[in-house]
């Protein structure tokens, strides 16, 4: 029976057996997990971090963002978790999940790339230097 609330659950170590209807999040190790709220029994997991879900709480209640989107799972869900509600949004057709896939994949690339030391004064001058005189 598809899941309406899903409650929190701190942990340093995400158990083995997880229990419905719960979340469990580990903000140490950049985890969020749960048994996917349709009801079928599959295990989700979501990696924490800027590039990837945000999780969020108030007053106790999780909240994860970007939606939840089990394209790649039998069931298909789509849902976003939200101070605890699960709130269904409409299935992805496989297409749909390709998209979404391929765009979270460039905004972690980007978010990388952006995260990358940028070079010095002495090595841009050096860099035109050899860009003018053709090393």
């Amino acid at each position: 029976m598809p899941l309406s609330q899903i409650a929190l659950r701190q942990v340093q170590y995400v158990p083995r057996e997880l229990e419905p209807g719960i979340l469990y999040v580990s903000e140490e190790f950049g985890v969020a997990v749960h048994l996917c709220a349709c009801g079928c029994g599959s295990k989700v997991a979501v990696p924490l971090g800027a590039a990837e879900w945000t999780f969020s709480k108030t007053d106790g209640k999780p909240s994860l963002w970007p939606s939840i989107g089990s394209g790649q799972l039998p069931c298909n869900s789509h849902y976003v978790i939200s101070n605890g509600r699960v709130d269904w949004a409409a299935t992805m057709s496989a297409a749909q999940t390709a998209a979404a896939l391929q765009s979270d994949q460039l905004k972690r690339e980007a978010y990388y790339r952006s995260r990358e030391p940028k070079p010095g004064l002495l090595r841009r001058i050096w860099n035109a230097i050899v860009r003018l005189f053709g090393r």
